[in-house]
C-alpha cells in the first residue's frame, strides 16, 4: 500500500480484508435485487427513466441494462450476466444469483481463515465436473425431423419466466412458427430474417405471426387499389422519377417549341421505363385479374405513379433496404436493377396485399407467401411499455428455440439439473483429499440457490421443498426430479415439458464461477485514475 501512496498520494486504496468483504457484499446486494424476479412466479420491477419513460419487466437483462449500477464489482457481475443473455438469450438472473451465492458460501469459509486460493481450486474442480455432467444429464433431440411439441415446450419454459402464462403460450407458438419458417437445412439460423413490427392498438394477445412482410408505408397515389389478391410482386431498384443531368451542361433554345421538345425529351427517359413495366405487367397478368404490386427502393414521381395507377399497378416507393432483402426471401423472385429484358422468374407472389391505416401511419401487409424464408411478427399492445415487454420476451423466445436446433439437445428444468449436480458433487467430494473439498462443497451448495429461489418466489416453504427434492432424487433409479411450484412437491420435468437450453446451463456454470473466482482473488482495490484524484488544498498547486 505504501508503494502506491508514494507513486500517487491521492490514490484511494481499499485493503485486503476490506476489498474481499466489499466484493462479497456487492454481489449479495445485486443478488437480492434480482432474486424476486426468478421463475414463472417471480415478481415484476418498474423502471422509470429520467425522462419519465416506464418499463415494467422481470427480464434480468433489461433490468441490469436499465439500472445505473455505480459499484465496480456489481457492474462486473451485471455485465457478465448480460453477456450471457447476448450469447444464449436466457439465464441472466440465474447467473447473478449463482455468482452471488458462490461468494456468499465462500465468505463462510473465509471467515474461518481459509485462503481464497484454496476455495478457487475447489471451484475449478467442481466446475469441470459439472460441465461433464451436463453432457450426461441432457436429452438429445433429432434436429433433422423437428418435434414441434418439444420446441413449443422449450419456448414456453423460457417465456413464462418473462410474461404471464396466457401471453407466453401465445408467443411460444409464434416463436416456433418463425424459426420453422426461416430455418434452412445445414445453414445457421439468422434471426434477422424475422421482422418485428409494432402497432400501438388492440391488446397484447392480438400479436400475430404473418407469413410475409409488413411495410411501414403505403402506396402514394390515392386511387391505387387498397386490397389486391393473388398478386405478383415486383421488387425494383430503379429510379422512376425525373432526374437532372449529373454532368454540368448548358442547353440553349431559340423559341418556345424547342423548349417544349427539350422538356418532353427529359420526361420521355423516365416514361419509357414506366411503360416497359406496364407492358411487362400486361404480358404476365393479361386478363387473369391477378394483382401486380411494384415495390421500389428508389423514388417514383407523381406522373409515373399516375401512369402505374391507370395500368392497375400498385406502386410503393422508397422501401427500406432491409425490407427489400426480406421481400425476395418471403415472396420469391429477386431485386431488379434494370427494366430491360424483364423475365417472369424475377417476380414474387403473395396471396394478399392490403393497406392498413392507423392514425396518420400507413402499413402495407404482404401475406400468404409460399415457401417463405422470412416472416414478420406484428406486435400489438395498448401502450409503448407493453410492446417493449413483448418485444424483449419474443427475442428471448426466438433464441431459446434456435438454441434447441443448434445444440441438438435440451436439459430438464424446474431446478432438476441443479439438484442432480449437487448430488453428483457430493459424491465427487468424497473422492478428493485435502482442503479443496471445502471449495467443492461451497460450489455444490451455491447450485441450490436456483431451486431455493424458485420455491421462495412461489410462496413455498424453502427448507421443506429442498428436503423433498433431495429425498426424491436419492430414491431408486435417481430420477430427474424438479420442483412443482403449485404444490411444493416433486415433479418430472420431462413428462410436463419443462425444458431448458443446454448452452444456457454451460454458460451459467462457466461465467458465474469465472467471475466469482476472479473476485475472490482480489486483495486490493485501488482507485488512482485522474478523475478520482482529490482536489489539492492549495488552489495554485496542480493535481498529481
Amino acid at each position: 500500500m505504501s508503494r502506491v501512496k508514494t507513486v500517487n498520494p491521492n490514490a484511494d486504496i481499499i485493503g485486503k480484508n476490506h476489498a474481499l468483504a466489499m466484493n462479497i457484499q456487492a454481489a449479495k446486494s445485486l443478488m437480492s435485487v434480482v432474486k424476486s424476479n426468478l421463475g414463472p412466479s417471480g415478481t415484476m420491477k418498474m423502471l422509470v427513466s429520467g425522462a419519465g419513460m416506464i418499463k415494467i419487466t422481470k427480464d434480468g437483462k433489461v433490468l441490469l441494462d436499465e439500472m445505473q449500477i455505480q459499484h465496480p464489482t456489481a457492474s462486473i457481475i451485471a455485465r457478465t450476466a448480460t453477456a450471457q443473455d447476448d450469447i444464449t438469450g436466457d439465464g441472466t438472473t440465474s447467473n447473478v444469483l449463482f455468482t452471488g451465492e458462490l461468494l456468499r458460501q465462500s465468505a463462510i469459509h473465509l471467515s474461518e481463515g481459509l485462503h481464497p486460493r484454496v476455495i478457487v481450486e475447489g471451484f475449478e474442480l467442481a466446475r469441470d465436473q459439472c460441465m461433464k455432467f451436463v453432457d450426461e444429464f441432457k436429452t438429445t433431440v433429432d434436429t433433422k425431423e423437428i418435434d414441434t411439441e418439444m420446441l413449443m415446450a422449450v419456448a414456453k419454459s423460457s417465456l413464462r419466466t418473462k410474461v404471464h402464462q396466457k401471453l407466453a403460450d401465445h408467443l411460444a407458438d409464434i416463436a416456433v412458427r418463425c424459426i420453422k419458417c426461416i430455418r434452412k437445412p445445414d445453414l445457421p439460423i439468422d434471426l434477422h430474417m424475422v421482422e418485428l413490427m409494432h402497432m400501438v392498438h388492440k391488446s397484447d394477445m392480438d400479436t400475430r405471426y404473418i407469413d410475409g412482410l409488413v411495410l411501414d408505408h403505403g402506396a402514394r397515389h390515392p386511387n391505387m387499389a387498397k386490397r389486391s389478391e393473388n398478386c405478383y410482386i415486383m421488387i425494383l431498384n430503379v429510379s422512376l422519377e425525373y432526374e437532372k443531368s449529373e454532368v454540368n451542361a448548358g442547353f440553349f433554345y431559340s423559341n418556345a417549341e424547342e423548349r417544349e421538345q427539350q422538356i418532353a425529351a427529359e420526361r420521355k427517359f423516365t416514361d419509357d421505363k414506366v411503360l416497359k413495366i406496364i407492358k411487362f405487367k400486361e404480358k404476365i397478368c393479361g386478363d387473369s385479374g391477378k394483382g401486380f404490386i411494384l415495390i421500389n427502393q428508389k423514388g417514383i414521381d407523381p406522373l409515373s405513379l399516375d401512369l402505374l395507377q391507370k395500368a392497375g399497378i400498385v406502386g410503393i416507393r422508397r422501401a427500406k433496404r432491409r425490407n427489400m432483402e426480406r421481400l425476395s426471401l418471403a415472396c420469391g423472385g429477386y431485386a431488379v436493377n434494370s427494366v430491360d429484358d424483364l423475365e417472369e422468374k424475377c417476380l414474387g407472389f403473395a396471396d394478399l396485399v392490403y393497406e392498413h391505416v392507423l392514425g396518420e401511419d400507413k402499413y402495407t401487409f404482404v401475406e400468404g407467401c409460399k415457401n417463405a424464408h422470412s416472416c414478420t411478427v406484428l406486435l400489438n399492445g395498448p401502450n409503448d411499455h407493453t410492446i417493449r415487454q413483448i418485444k424483449d420476451a419474443l427475442r428471448d423466445g426466438l433464441r431459446a428455440v434456435r438454441n434447441v436446433i443448434e445444440d441438438g439437445a435440451v436439459i430438464p428444468g424446474a431446478g432438476a439439473f441443479e439438484v442432480a449436480a449437487y448430488n453428483m458433487l457430493q459424491e465427487f467430494k468424497r473422492t478428493q483429499k485435502g482442503r479443496v473439498k471445502l471449495g467443492i462443497d461451497a460450489f455444490a451448495n451455491a447450485l441450490l440457490v436456483v431451486p431455493k429461489t424458485l420455491a421462495e418466489n412461489a410462496g413455498l416453504d424453502v427448507q421443506q421443498a429442498i428436503i423433498a427434492l433431495m429425498e426424491q432424487s436419492h430414491s431408486e433409479g435417481k430420477p430427474k426430479v424438479g420442483l412443482d411450484l403449485a404444490t411444493g412437491k416433486c415433479l418430472m420435468p420431462a413428462d410436463l415439458g419443462i425444458w431448458d437450453n443446454v448452452r444456457v446451463k454451460r454458460q451459467l456454470l462457466h461465467l458465474g464461477s469465472l467471475v466469482a473466482m476472479k473476485l475472490l482473488l482480489v486483495d486490493e482495490v485501488i482507485r488512482a485514475g485522474r478523475k478520482f484524484n482529490k482536489a489539492p488544498a492549495d488552489p495554485n498547486q496542480p493535481v498529481m
